[in-house]
This record gives structure tokens, sequence and C-alpha cells, in this order.
């Protein structure tokens, strides 16, 4: 997640319970290679900005094609009607962190 230099500080000590307050305190969510989590987190995030329960960038940063297979699996969602044009652009894609700072910064 990026966030902007701090208000204040928060100690998060369970992430179950916390997904929540990190969004909040979150500029952006940015999703990184890993499991199950990530992807429940990524997903969340991207499912309240189709709901519009915040209107924060996600991101994810595709390390070495890491996310191709989801994202042919959104493009295959997008084709057969699932999901729309809209929501298919609300996660940016980039294979290095600067490009996908840089994509993302520029929508806050």
């Amino acid at each position: 997640m990026i966030r902007r230099p701090p208000r204040s500080t928060h100690c998060i000590s369970s992430a179950a319970s916390d997904v929540y307050k990190r969004q909040e305190l979150a500029d952006a969510m940015v999703a990184l290679p890993g499991g199950l989590g990530t992807l429940e987190e990524l997903f969340e995030a991207l499912t309240w900005a189709q709901l519009r329960f915040h209107s924060k960038p996600c991101g994810l940063l595709n390390v070495r094609g890491y996310f191709d297979p989801l994202l042919t699996f959104l493009d295959g969602a997008l084709e057969e009607g699932f999901i729309s044009a809209e929501n298919r652009r609300l996660v940016s894609v980039e294979s290095s962190p600067a490009q996908l700072l840089d994509v993302l910064l520029k929508t806050l």
C-alpha cells in the first residue's frame, strides 16, 4: 500500500482484523506476488472500488509475469460479460515498481 507522510501512527497487530484499517489509512493499494491472502485483499479492494466504497487506485506489481494468469482470467471475465470494462480498468499493472508508482500517483 502507498501512504503519504503519516498524519498519525497506528500499530496494526492482526492481519485479519485490521485489513479495514490498512485500507482506510492507505492512499492506494498495491499487490505484490503472494498467496491467497494477497489475492483476497486485492479482490476486496477492487470490489470496494467497484461498489464505490473508496476511489483509491489499486495496482499489481507484475514481477516476472507472476500475475499474467490472473490478468488472463480477468480479461476472459470481461469478454464473457462477467465484469465491465470500467471495472477491469480498476487495477493498474506494471512490472517495475517505479512505473507502477508513477501510474498510481497520477490517479491520486
